[in-house]
């Protein structure tokens, strides 16, 4: 095991075969791209073997590499199993608590909902990752996820608590010109950019023959909701963000097959935890106190 050296230098292969990279590598565990080179240098010297294989594509793992990046999933996945059972022991609800979401529900949403959470319980400090991009409980990078989902992840325990519904918004000048002559191609549109790997709305801006006329492209949902705000089109975005704007209006009725459910999720083994028990029925609650604003049933279509 000295030969191994220290569990730093063993994560540092793991992050070079995951990333592909050295810089990946260095971005993943806040190391610079020269740090790498030197700790896997010295790693290698010690074992006197070599772990990778540089290429124009990036690093590859040898067959030596294989063997110790095996070794380090290994132990990697019983340490983060240990600090799960362990954090399930906590019987008070007190410790900082990570929460990751959505821009658009951080805005549009949850704000208030975090700052009551806080007021109730003064000994837990929250702490919220927003991304687009749901992260991995099982790594402990979050321990609750809120997300819009029509199927989570088979891994994490969780709980539906609403549907958000989504409707077109734009301004009332566009909005009227759509209602009046029924007709969704006769103004510009705003749409996902690819990247934001939106493919319901994707379906259903191309049944409606939508793409000609999609002028403006973003990949955020309050990106698209900031466009919409500018008049550069029309756009589909959920109802608790269009209807409590007060410069663009609703063009119809929510659309049914753009409905998404709305899920806390967490990990089988911190849902026993105090502090993650208590955010979750806090939240749950909260949440379904809040359907009528999700669904769309406060502003009626104009």
């Amino acid at each position: 095991m000295n030969r191994l050296g220290k569990w730093d230098d063993l994560r540092i292969v793991l992050a070079i075969a995951t990333s592909g990279s050295l810089s990946g590598a260095g971005r993943s565990l806040g190391l610079s791209h020269a740090t790498v080179f030197r700790r896997l240098g010295e790693l290698e010297e010690r074992l006197g073997v070599q772990l990778f294989e540089r290429g124009r594509s990036g690093y590859s793992l040898t067959a030596a590499g294989e063997d110790v990046a095996a070794a380090v999933r290994r132990i990697e996945s019983e340490v983060l199993d240990t600090e799960r059972r362990v954090a399930g022991r906590d019987l008070r609800p007190s410790g900082t608590l990570r929460v990751t979401t959505t821009d658009s529900l951080l805005i549009g949403l949850l704000s208030p909902l975090f700052a009551e959470f806080c007021a109730a319980y003064p000994s837990i400090t929250l702490e919220v990752v927003v991304s687009n991009l749901l992260f991995n409980l099982s790594k402990r990078e979050a321990d609750v996820a809120i997300r819009p989902s029509s199927r989570p992840p088979e891994a994490l325990t969780g709980r539906k608590v609403a549907t958000i519904a989504q409707a077109v918004y734009g301004p009332p000048d566009l909005v009227s010109k759509v209602v009046a002559n029924d007709d969704l191609r006769g103004v510009d549109w705003i749409a996902s950019d690819e990247r934001m790997a939106y493919w319901q709305l994707d379906q259903w801006m191309a049944a409606q023959k939508l793409q000609e006329r999609c002028r403006y492209r973003v990949d955020t949902i309050l990106g698209m909701h900031s466009a919409a705000r500018e008049g550069l089109g029309l756009a589909v975005l959920p109802c608790y963000l269009g209807d409590a704007d007060g410069e663009i209006v609703r063009a119809g009725e929510p659309l049914p097959e753009l409905a998404s459910d709305l899920w806390l999720l967490t990990h089988p083994d911190l849902r026993k935890v105090a502090r993650v028990r208590a955010f979750l029925d806090f939240a749950a609650q909260a949440l379904r106190g809040m359907q009528a604003t999700l669904s769309g049933e406060f502003r009626r279509a104009t």
